[in-house]
């Protein structure tokens, strides 16, 4: 197992008396992509929302265990949440991009950590749009709305805007599901690319996409972590008959 950038332990959560996640244990590696995997209301995003606590906007969800990132334990009360979603950049199913320009969207959160003069922001934001794999797409329509993009090309944006507040890990929750099947690719490949610098959580209930760009899968079911381990002992020597099951197209 390759170095752990987040450490779960024992994680329940709770809904009022719905036990959603149950004893959720899982070692996240650094620069890789992980992929969160399984059928529509298993937990997965719940999961994904428990990593940077916005699971915490559910009035009665409460929670035992720890996830451990930088040795803080993010569901301590004590712990600055500012921090670690800037830590953490969120990628949503439906791209989000702000009401404001291109140019806009990815120095907003670039303003966010105090660089204001447009000489410092020009070139941050054409670093996190090549990021992104947008820059030769947008450079000569900087000053335009974001709205005016592709879908896909939003998405893309809003991955640059993550970018740009310098987090160390991307969380992407089912970021193609809105997207053509060439947007989709795009991106997908993007996530191959960033590895090298940023950890990749990926939730998704796509099998294809999960072969395609998973180092590390984890299968889960009914709130129940199943199965986890490396993408090609995964996939081709799956070890418990639910995952058998579910590679087999038996949840689909």
């Amino acid at each position: 197992m390759e170095k752990s950038k987040i450490s779960i332990r024992d994680l329940n959560l709770y809904f009022e008396k719905q036990h959603i996640l149950k004893n959720v244990n899982i070692e996240i590696p650094e620069n890789q992509v992980t992929v969160i995997l399984g059928p529509s209301g298993c937990g997965k995003t719940t999961l994904m929302k428990t990593l940077n606590r916005l699971v915490d906007l559910h009035d009665n969800a409460r929670f035992s265990g720890s996830i451990l990132f930088e040795g803080i334990d993010i569901l301590h009360p004590a712990t600055d949440l500012v921090h670690i979603r800037q830590k953490m950049g969120l990628l949503s199913q439906r791209p989000t991009p702000l009401p404001m320009s291109i140019f806009g969207n990815v120095a907003y959160g670039l303003k966010l950590k105090g660089i204001r003069h447009k000489k410092n922001l020009a070139p941050l934001v054409e670093k996190y749009l090549r990021e992104a794999n947008l820059w030769e797409e947008v450079k000569d329509r900087l000053n335009d709305p974001a709205i005016r993009l592709s879908i896909g090309q939003q998405q893309r944006l809003c991955l640059a805007r993550g970018l740009a507040v310098n987090p160390e890990i991307i969380l992407a929750d089912e970021p193609t599901s809105a997207l053509d099947p060439i947007s989709a690719r795009i991106i997908e490949n993007q996530f191959v690319e960033l590895k090298k610098d940023y950890t990749i959580v990926l939730v998704t209930h796509v099998l294809r996409q999960a072969r395609r760009i998973a180092d590390y899968v984890v299968f889960m079911y009914l709130g129940d972590v199943v199965e986890q381990g490396p993408a090609e002992a995964f996939f081709n020597n799956p070890t418990q008959e639910k995952t058998k099951e579910y590679l087999g197209g038996a949840f689909n």
